[in-house]
């Protein structure tokens, strides 16, 4: 009966390669490695065949299932838009001002709103529809165009200054540095910061007094508390879209603004534009329609 030999002594092939003496054995991969690893290749080789897997010239292989995500996404879109049929067709056809009236349509607007707000709008008012330079914050009561719900509804469907929409809501302040001398806009830019503040050079803003009288209040009103019809701002209130800053007014005098923004009539539906239009209303800015009818204020509604 021949002795086993201790598995130290025994004969075992190295890779051939040696590090300081030290060389590497060639031991065997364990078998149930090799098959799961063989099973691996068969499941993947299957999976291309059986799902879109290889790119091609124009698309990829569709595979045998016919699976597509896009389909999938398609589904449950389709799915939704039936589930919320009828409460949408209600918020097409509801009164604007009667949609809080209702608490079920009331809430679905809201959240509906919210999420076409954040998909739409977020890019430029911010996702807390807190603005940034140059983007109105719909959190406050500053309205350039007004601030009730039609006027909202008007501005989201219609956009403005843009070229796309006969409708869209349309002003435009001339371009001064062409107009008066860069002492003339030194003088009216500080007048214009009296009037929410102090100005930088108040002998400069009372002589640019009459020079705001002959230039700028047609549009933004003797006052200066502007006039929504023309979407022309109010500039006693300390609220600038572009900052109230000596050199930023001297720009905005000098070269003027003129803001874009897209209209939503026709990307969104009716349903859409009311959700969206209820939420930026509600965000804590929006102002209640006039009961007067003979009450001074300028109407906003149709441009």
């Amino acid at each position: 009966m021949s002795k086993k030999t201790p598995e130290s002594e025994q004969e075992i092939p190295t890779t051939g390669h040696s590090w300081d003496g030290i060389q590497e054995y060639d031991n065997p991969m364990p078998r149930w490695w090799l098959w799961t690893f063989y099973a691996t290749i068969v499941w993947g080789i299957g999976y291309t065949i059986a799902f879109p897997a290889w790119p091609m010239i124009r698309e990829a292989t569709p595979g045998l299932l016919g699976f597509s995500t896009r389909q999938e996404v398609a589904r449950d879109i389709a799915a939704v838009d039936e589930a919320n049929a009828q409460i949408n067709a209600q918020l097409a056809g509801a009164d604007l001002n009667a949609i809080e009236d209702d608490p079920e349509l009331n809430q679905y607007a809201i959240n509906a709103g919210g999420a076409i707000f954040r998909t739409w709008c977020a890019q430029c008012h911010g996702s807390g529809a807190a603005g940034a330079r140059g983007f109105p914050n719909l959190l406050d009561d500053d309205w350039l165009w007004g601030g009730t719900i039609e006027d909202i509804h008007y501005t989201v469907a219609h956009g403005i200054r843009n070229e796309e929409d006969p409708d869209a809501r349309f002003s435009q302040m001339p371009a001064f540095g062409e107009i008066l001398s860069r002492e003339e806009i030194d003088q009216v830019v500080n007048y214009v910061m009296s009037l929410s503040g102090e100005p930088r050079d108040a002998d400069a803003a009372e002589t640019g007094a009459q020079l705001y009288a002959d230039n700028c209040a047609t549009c933004h009103a003797d006052d200066g508390t502007g006039d929504r019809s023309q979407g022309a701002p109010n500039l006693t209130d300390a609220i600038w879209l572009y900052s109230g800053d000596y050199n930023t007014l001297v720009e905005s005098v000098t070269y003027a603004r003129y803001g874009v923004m897209p209209h939503w009539s026709g990307r969104l539906s009716d349903a859409q534009l009311n959700a969206v239009s209820a939420y930026v209303h509600q965000l804590g800015g929006g102002e209640e329609m006039a009961t007067d009818e003979s009450e001074d204020m300028p109407d906003t509604t149709v441009q």
